[in-house]
């Protein structure tokens, strides 16, 4: 499925493509080769619930990922990186939920197939269901999801969550460190599922 221009604005060149009336004449090389992530271009956010109905937004500033050309995907996040606009508050979950001495990173691994991309012309966007591996504080476990692929220039690709995926802090043995927060804050209580979204730019990398 595929159609024309979720969480952040479309890029000049994908507005320029949606409102066009005639087809593009110079369509870019299929989509083919490694991909390297934008920083400074990408997004992870997550949110947090605390008191049944106290509900905030946070961040990891520091992303990397890759896609090779057979399609393995491998994104990682460098959880000392959290930010939540509350220094002391970045430091307890760095210290105490995330433990970040003994696990530094969260990785998320996958399949792609890239078959799926490769007819994706400039503008287009198309769903692509994907299981996913996410590594984090010493587990592993599947995710299951669907992302939003856009080809936004011709060696660019934004990749966004159609929705929320929603992560349980006990499924990655945080239930501890969250009840720990929730103490050190004096809260009646903590959420411990925290919905997560993200949008992640590609750059194909020239050889």
């Amino acid at each position: 499925m595929r159609r024309l221009f979720l969480a952040l604005p479309a890029s000049a060149a994908l507005l320029a493509a949606a409102c066009s009336s005639a087809p593009d004449q110079s369509a870019p090389e299929p989509l083919a080769g490694s991909w390297e992530l934008e920083k400074d271009a990408s997004r992870l956010a997550f949110v947090t619930i605390k008191a049944g109905q106290v509900v905030e937004a946070h961040s990891f500033g520091d992303l990397s990922g890759t896609v090779a050309e057979d399609g393995m995907a491998s994104f990682a996040i460098d959880l000392a990186s959290v930010n939540t606009n509350v220094e002391v508050r970045d430091q307890r979950m760095r210290d105490i939920l995330f433990q970040v001495a003994d696990f530094p990173q969260a990785k998320v691994s996958a399949q792609i197939d890239p078959a799926s991309l490769s007819g994706l012309g400039l503008g287009e966007q198309t769903i692509v269901p994907v299981t996913a591996t996410l590594d984090l504080h010493g587990e592993k476990t599947p995710i299951e999801t669907r992302l939003a692929v856009t080809r936004i220039a011709p060696d660019k690709v934004e990749v966004e969550t159609t929705s929320p995926i929603i992560l349980d802090a006990a499924s990655y043995a945080l239930g501890d460190g969250l009840a720990q927060l929730q103490e050190l804050a004096g809260l009646p209580a903590i959420t411990a599922q925290v919905p997560v979204t993200f949008s992640l730019v590609f750059d194909k990398i020239m050889t």
